[in-house]
């Protein structure tokens, strides 16, 4: 085919188009149409894979038909064993690390002269990547994601060529919690025509809004990679949160771009009475972008994007969209415990419900960028995120960390990264970097980072940068100008240095970008109008930065107001009761550290060394008289506590947030809170004590589960008594089995002592409960799961298969 032939554009009808659009920003799945411009294919299935290095492998010849056969994305490091003898060490959660080599054979037909990349959301860590055994280049950062355009090296016809990448993490410990290994998000081959859309180019901002008008500006950058000039329009199609035409730009005037340049199009659309994306109402639009020349369509892309209104002011805080809102976020790291770093959508979409119920409001991704489909789901979900980039810059914290390539690739990653992410509305802050030991170096300090500040703004104009400070006062930072480069302060911890700050200079904007979660800080937001927000530490328990073994996560039992199967812990219903707009009430017993009991080693689990000072049960392990300190969180007026039906007393509830306390001389049986509102019941909240155990019972959180990597249905085994109550302290090995069109695809607790593996169909239980989690592995019929344990009565739960496409319904499993 000639050049010219191949510049030939491919005529579409809108209908058409529209349709290819929607298919290309869904998930991952079969290549587009055939007579779309664009042609984006999942290139996630049918790796072969080996954990060692292999001499060779770059090369197509290379025999490899002994190696292993799976998708991605995945994590291998997960797989375990966990050692103390592993050199990631009590950081990496103790499990291994070392060389991986992934390759993909696979065909294409005749290019004609288009263009075909190679895309990955994200290979941890120090990916090199070769096609047909030349090599393409080599990316460090594990959470960046990158492209390579692979047309040259491509031979036409089926299985002609080889995709070959080796990953390489044996430099240990390289982080200070657990990242995984591998080709863990997903991969796409991209085939374009010669004139094209630049990857992650298109940029959607809103520069104007108002309660009956918006003006939408699109500008995005075309390529021309053909033998001749082009002549190109650009126009662009907007519809709504429920589908429907909201505007159109263009066709722009023609522009004529020369062989081998590019050119920035842009247009503004007019957006009449426009949806506001909020926390509340996350509508999302979407711009499909058609580049045209004479007679048809050369590329077509699309972006989904919000339009909304957020700034932060100095005197009054966060606004979203005319109201003053504060930022209630938690820091989440970015594993998702049994799945390791590589983790389905579904995990996070249950983990972000647990979260949303709780109050939380906003996400800070602790400290590196995320997998894009977890910004997608905040987007749809209605969650704030601070988008954070490194947790150091060229003074390390471990030896084989990001230090050794921040001078070579900060800037590259960070315009990569936001150029990814800049669309999503869910963003509101960029993050340059996390308690950064460069800042005692001052002059050091500044230049880094007022060169990332320029990356950011360069990219992004639209939004502010902070940097979670450390030990700001120690070093100066609020002093020596570095802070006053950001355009919004964050600091960790030091709530009062943070006001003062603010109090020395009031035009500073103030956020706490780490925080404790005692009552005292939630007030430090609470009571201080300057102040943004804040992020508590930390969201979600995870894997790594353990003390020291037999722990595989941070501070033993951990903090998170979720442990690390989406759980809520009791500590996180009095979080729910300062942000929460619901009433709620909820009874938690509190045991000193120095005094609790350990686990009932009689079931099962073994003593623990710090056992949590919180327990939602009213089953203590001394069941003879003694008595237990009682506390209920609530946001209402008043509550009555009630043991075995007869009053202890009602209390009023503290306006300032401290929770209600009793002293409860201890009886088994019944523990009853009930909080009231002008004079009426609004909440309540019952404990049991648990008999012996007797039988497991199974929740699952989705009731209809279609296929797909992402989708994931957790079912939860809970050993209860004969009455359905749960038995703490029961911890025996429950056995999994799934019949119909499901499979396990891992078991998990929240033991972080446990070192059992995740892939496999058993697991004991801890605190009386485990979890499997289970996939779809087709579209129809039931799946059956069953638990069995000795001595107890097993458990039967049934959930649907469903289409691809039907929507999946979740429910909420209770929590006792």
């Amino acid at each position: 085919m000639s050049a010219a032939s191949a510049l030939e554009p491919r005529r579409w009808s809108w209908t058409a188009l529209v349709a290819v659009v929607l298919a290309g920003c869904a998930q991952p799945g079969p290549a587009t149409d055939s007579g779309s411009p664009r042609q984006t294919r999942s290139f996630d299935a049918d790796w072969r894979f080996v954990q060692r290095d292999a001499a060779g492998a770059e090369l197509p010849e290379f025999d490899d038909s002994g190696w292993r056969t799976l998708d991605v994305p995945h994590d291998w490091s997960i797989a375990g064993p966990f050692d103390p003898g592993n050199a990631t060490g009590g950081a990496g959660g103790f499990l291994p690390s070392g060389v991986g080599w992934y390759r993909k054979h696979f065909g294409v037909g005749p290019l004609g002269g288009r263009r075909v990349f190679v895309e990955f959301d994200g290979v941890m860590a120090n990916s090199d990547v070769w096609i047909n055994g030349v090599h393409l280049g080599r990316r460090p950062y594990g959470y960046v994601g990158f492209a390579y355009e692979v047309t040259a090296q491509l031979s036409p016809g089926p299985d002609a060529n080889v995709l070959a990448v080796r990953v390489d993490d044996s430099g240990q410990p390289a982080s200070r919690w657990y990242t995984g290994a591998g080709i863990y998000r997903h991969v796409r081959l991209v085939e374009v025509g010669p004139v094209h859309v630049e990857r992650d180019s298109t940029f959607v901002t809103v520069p104007e809004i108002a309660d009956g008008r918006a003006v939408v500006h699109v500008r995005t950058t075309v390529v021309n990679q053909s033998a001749g000039a082009a002549t190109v329009a650009l126009h662009v199609r907007l519809s709504g949160p429920r589908g429907e035409a909201s505007g159109e730009g263009g066709p722009s005037a023609d522009r004529e771009i020369a062989a081998g340049g590019s050119a920035d199009l842009e247009t503004d659309i007019v957006v009449r009475d426009p949806v506001r994306w909020d926390v509340d109402n996350p509508a999302l639009y979407r711009a499909a972008v058609e580049l045209g020349s004479k007679g048809g369509v050369l590329d077509d892309t699309a972006v989904t994007f919000g339009i909304r209104e957020a700034r932060f002011d100095a005197a009054t805080g966060f606004w979203l969209n005319g109201r003053n809102l504060k930022i209630k976020g938690v820091c989440v790291h970015g594993d998702g415990s049994a799945f390791g770093a590589a983790v389905p959508l579904g995990v996070w979409e249950r983990r972000l419900s647990a979260l949303g119920r709780l109050g939380v409001n906003a996400i800070r991704t602790a400290h590196n960028p995320p997998d894009p489909g977890f910004l997608d789901l905040c987007d749809r979900m209605g969650f704030l995120v601070m988008d954070e980039m490194f947790d150091c810059w060229t003074v390390a914290k471990n030896p084989y960390d990001y230090h050794l390539h921040f001078d070579a690739w900060s800037g590259t990653d960070t315009r990569d990264t936001v150029r990814r992410d800049r669309n999503h509305p869910c963003i509101v802050l960029w993050s340059a970097g996390n308690e950064i030991h460069d800042t005692p170096q001052a002059d050091l300090s500044k230049r880094i980072l007022s060169g990332l500040v320029r990356v950011f703004h360069e990219n992004d104009p639209s939004r502010p940068v902070t940097q979670a400070l450390f030990r700001p006062n120690v070093s100066h930072d609020y002093d020596d100008g570095l802070a006053d480069l950001l355009d919004v302060i964050g600091t960790n911890y030091r709530n009062a240095e943070l006001l003062a700050a603010h109090a020395a200079r009031p035009e500073r904007k103030i956020i706490g970008t780490e925080m404790g979660q005692t009552l005292e800080v939630w007030r430090f937001l609470r009571d201080n109008p300057p102040l943004s927000g804040q992020f508590l530490w930390v969201g979600i328990d995870y894997l790594g930065e353990s003390p020291a073994w037999p722990y595989i996560g941070g501070g033993g039992d951990q903090s998170g107001l979720l442990d690390r199967t989406g759980s809520p812990r009791p500590a996180a219903y009095q979080r729910q009761s300062w942000w929460s707009a619901a009433p709620v009430v909820r009874i938690a017993r509190r045991v000193a550290p120095d005094a609790a009991p350990p686990a009932d080693p009689g079931y099962g689990n073994p003593p623990r060394r710090r056992p949590p000072a919180l327990f939602s049960d009213w089953t203590p392990t001394g069941a003879g008289p003694h008595n237990e300190e009682v506390e209920v969180y609530a946001n209402v007026e008043r509550v009555d506590l009630l043991l075995n039906g007869r009053s202890l007393g009602v209390k009023s509830c503290d306006p300032g947030g401290a929770p209600c306390q009793w002293t409860v001389p201890f009886e088994p049986g019944s523990l009853l809170a009930i909080g009231y509102i002008g004079g009426r019941p609004a909440a309540r909240h019952e404990l049991r004590t648990a008999g012996a155990p007797a039988r497991i019972a199974l929740e699952a959180d989705i009731r209809e589960l279609a296929p797909g990597w992402d989708n994931v249905g957790f079912v939860r085994a809970t050993v209860v008594d004969s009455h359905g109550v749960r038995v703490p302290g029961a911890g025996p090995r429950v056995t999994f089995h799934v019949d119909g069109p499901g499979a396990i695809a891992c078991v998990d607790s929240a033991d972080n002592a446990s070192h059992e593996p995740f892939q496999a169909g058993e697991r004991r239980a801890y605190k009386g409960r485990c979890f499997a989690v289970v996939r779809a592995t087709g579209p129809n019929g039931t799946i059956r799961v069953a638990a069995s344990a000795d001595g107890l009565e097993g458990g039967l739960l049934e959930m649907a298969a469903v289409g691809p496409s039907s929507p999946m319904l979740r429910v909420v499993p209770s929590d006792d």
